[in-house]
């Protein structure tokens, strides 16, 4: 593999303005910048509330202009494209509008692709003390799979949309819940070579069962490591004992004896991104591995004592990390030439790229000095 092919993809959050469902569970005007502006310390040192730098508390509906701020920003910065969480529900889609604003205006010129979050919300996961479901993920066979594909069409033949072999990039975070997996792969599959298309280039997470992946010849690449993924559905396999990420696995388990357990814990869950970063890469486990990389994490601001939290995260910190990545795959040419990081604006989860009042730039400054050094 040649340096110069490997991309940085970044994952982007679009939930930056009000829709009636967040209303209803949260109040009225809740974005994701509610709980970033209500976080408090829970520890000392704790640097909570993290405030925005220059793009401020934006409403990407609002301000649309944002996007094109933050295209320019992070094409400066060498990310080569964001991946877009989208989430359709199979009979409902929701924050769906900012991508389709980025659609229409072309000054937002930058890479994307989507990442389709098939998950249940539930109150624990999103900031409520409760367990309830507040929308289900439904799977709705060829026919939902149809219109779910047709609305994708316009996306996937715009020129920014991430393409591989002429095949659209689709990233799916919990394959292994797609009952009828088949069967989707098939219809979509089908779908893009009608529409001109080689097929579809699909990217799944890390799942609980690798075979997943691995036995299906349609997928092309498996994204890991997902912090977030791991610290709620953490299996014993994806860590080696030794790592650090395994001694984050025992300490939660001992926490906590299921992930139920998770929502009446009383302090937060506290790990050093200093000292970890170095062996936060596990090793390529397949040659459809891709490595998933984090800058800082602390949803404190969504979880409250609940929260999982690395402190001493810094630019500095956040390099070696990144650094670690980009050497494991400059050591396994065969791999997908991809670097997923995690994330561009997840703000509440403490995990982003955008510049903040503390550090302004740097997240983004550490990009380009590793970017410029393939």
């Amino acid at each position: 593999m040649s340096s110069n092919k490997i991309k940085f993809l970044a994952y982007y959050l679009p939930q930056f303005h009000p829709i009636p469902e967040n209303d209803a569970w949260w109040g009225k005007g809740f974005t994701e910048w509610t709980n970033v502006k209500n976080a408090k310390p829970l520890f000392k040192n704790h640097y909570q509330p993290i405030q925005p730098g220059e793009l401020g508390y934006y409403d990407l509906l609002e301000q649309p202009k944002v996007q094109e701020q933050q295209a320019e920003l992070a094409k400066k910065h060498g990310i080569d494209g964001f991946v877009y969480y989208q989430y359709w529900f199979g009979d409902k889609m929701l924050l769906e509008k900012p991508a389709e604003v980025m659609l229409k205006n072309k000054k937002v010129d930058i890479p994307f692709c989507f990442c389709w979050a098939n998950e249940t919300w539930k109150g624990i996961w999103h900031g409520l003390d409760n367990p309830d479901v507040l929308i289900e993920q439904k799977y709705q066979g060829e026919q939902g799979y149809l219109e779910y594909f047709n609305y994708l069409l316009p996306f996937f033949k715009d020129d920014r949309y991430i393409k591989v072999d002429n095949k659209p990039m689709f990233h799916i975070y919990r394959i292994e819940d797609i009952p009828d997996l088949n069967l989707f792969i098939e219809v979509f599959n089908k779908l893009a070579v009608k529409a001109g298309f080689k097929g579809l280039y699909f990217i799944s997470t890390v799942v609980s069962d690798n075979n997943v992946v691995l036995q299906n010849k349609w997928i092309q690449g498996q994204i890991g490591i997902d912090v977030f993924r791991k610290m709620r559905y953490s299996k014993p396999q994806f860590f080696s004992v030794d790592s650090f990420l395994g001694k984050v696995e025992r300490r939660l388990k001992l926490k906590f004896r299921s992930s139920h357990k998770i929502g009446v814990r009383k302090k937060p869950l506290i790990f050093d991104y200093a000292k970890g970063v170095s062996k936060f890469n596990v090793k390529f486990p397949n040659t459809k591995y891709i490595s998933c990389v984090f800058p800082n994490w602390d949803n404190s601001p969504r979880s409250g004592k609940k929260s999982l939290i690395f402190k001493n995260a810094t630019p500095e910190a956040w390099q070696k990390h990144l650094e670690v990545a980009v050497k494991e795959l400059k050591n396994n040419p065969e791999n997908p030439p991809f670097i997923v990081i995690k994330s561009w604006n997840e703000w509440a989860e403490g995990n982003h790229l955008e510049p903040d009042q503390k550090f302004g730039l740097q997240w983004l400054e550490v990009v380009k000095a590793v970017k410029n050094s393939l």
